[in-house]
């Protein structure tokens, strides 16, 4: 997960899949409540290089602004259908082993079947699930910076 001011302040959110970065940006960044579903709206695949990137982006290209690491980690597919099939099916359900991003998450397409760009984030109520804002920690996992600082 990537946080990203560029022409406006989200959240990049990225899973490795057949060997690229799927990339769904959130306008209002993730959260760990069960009861809030964030926009995660997909954009164009990044390559896997791109994981670590904490930067600024110059203007003129693509994503032009500062860009940190706010989390990092692994994810565990849920259910018997591997991850790309359930890319493809437009319904994933993975657990985020990320150092502030924890436990059970639903990514879900708004219009199955369809070539809808927009999708749900949602925090699965499990023992990680918290009212708090988790976007209080502003602080790249990476580096520690916050983006002012970059």
């Amino acid at each position: 997960m990537q946080k990203h001011q560029a022409s406006h302040l989200h959240y990049d959110f990225r899973m490795k899949i057949k060997g690229v970065l799927k990339s769904w940006a959130i306008p209002k960044g993730p959260s760990m409540n069960p009861q809030e579903k964030r926009l995660a709206v997909a954009v164009e695949d990044h390559p896997l290089s791109y994981i670590n990137f904490e930067g600024i982006i110059p203007e003129g290209e693509y994503g032009a602004g500062a860009v940190l690491v706010w989390d990092l980690g692994k994810y565990k597919t849920i259910g018997e259908d591997g991850i790309e099939k359930q890319y493809k099916n437009g319904k994933m359900k993975f657990n985020l082993e990320g150092k502030k991003l924890k436990g059970g998450f639903a990514l879900i397409q708004t219009k199955i079947g369809g070539k809808d760009k927009n999708w749900l984030l949602i925090k699965e109520k499990d023992r990680y699930a918290l009212k708090k804002d988790i976007l209080k920690e502003e602080k790249s996992v990476k580096s520690g910076r916050k983006i002012k600082d970059l």
